[in-house]
């Protein structure tokens, strides 16, 4: 979530809060229909605000990744579910099923970029442990899948990756084609993007919440 965004959220609880303080100590002129409205706006800020604490509370985040493990748990209720709108707009499914997370930035907090070339390396025995599959997709700043020439949008273990000799894995983010390991290449647009890393069936190691997974490596200078 942008800071942009959070200086939007503590405007508007703010502006929430002193309207309620207004309508308490002012001696202002009062109507049902002023009184209706006001309502309406208060009540539809403070669930705003309320939302995006909340989903800063429940997420978790590391080397600028962020997840919410227990989105899909049953039971949860309409503040997880709000929380969830407004930080992780993603499928909702219960951990056992399947794990998400996803990324705008890269480790150092900069927006991920086309013009720059990224890599994500998963040490030797650190791919996302599962007992189905797991995938990296693309998509751009509006979360779509980025066209590209070789139409390749995601990445993962049944996609021919090649190891590093030490069993590394380097997974290369860029707009164009790296000189080598292709087939380890997911296409980039040339402006800003946002990258999903998806595990069905994850491992122990993910639902007791020991993972982490890598941060995204800026590996050099803007595209010639």
């Amino acid at each position: 979530m942008s800071r942009t965004y959070t200086y939007f959220a503590a405007l508007v609880g703010t502006v929430c809060v002193a309207f309620i303080l207004a309508m308490l100590f002012l001696p202002l002129t009062r109507t049902v229909r002023s009184d209706v409205l006001q309502g309406f706006l208060i009540g539809f800020g403070l669930a705003f605000v309320t939302a995006q604490a909340y989903a800063r509370i429940t997420a978790v985040r590391a080397n600028g990744w962020t997840t919410m493990p227990r989105l899909g748990n049953p039971g949860n209720g309409m503040l997880m579910r709000a929380a969830c709108a407004q930080l992780f707009p993603g499928p909702v499914n219960t951990a056992e099923e399947a794990v998400y997370w996803w990324t705008n930035s890269d480790g150092a907090g900069a927006p991920l970029d086309g013009r720059h070339r990224y890599v994500l390396r998963f040490p030797a025995g650190g791919l996302p442990p599962n007992d189905a599959f797991w995938s990296l997709t693309m998509g751009d700043a509006r979360n779509r899948f980025v066209p590209n020439p070789i139409r390749r949008y995601s990445v993962g273990d049944r996609s021919g990756l090649v190891p590093n000799p030490d069993g590394s894995v380097d997974i290369s983010i860029q707009a164009a084609p790296p000189p080598d390991r292709e087939s380890n290449w997911l296409p980039a647009p040339s402006g800003k993007f946002i990258l999903w890393l998806r595990v069905y069936q994850p491992g122990p190691a993910i639902l007791g919440g020991n993972y982490v997974v890598p941060a995204v490596a800026r590996a050099g200078g803007a595209k010639p």
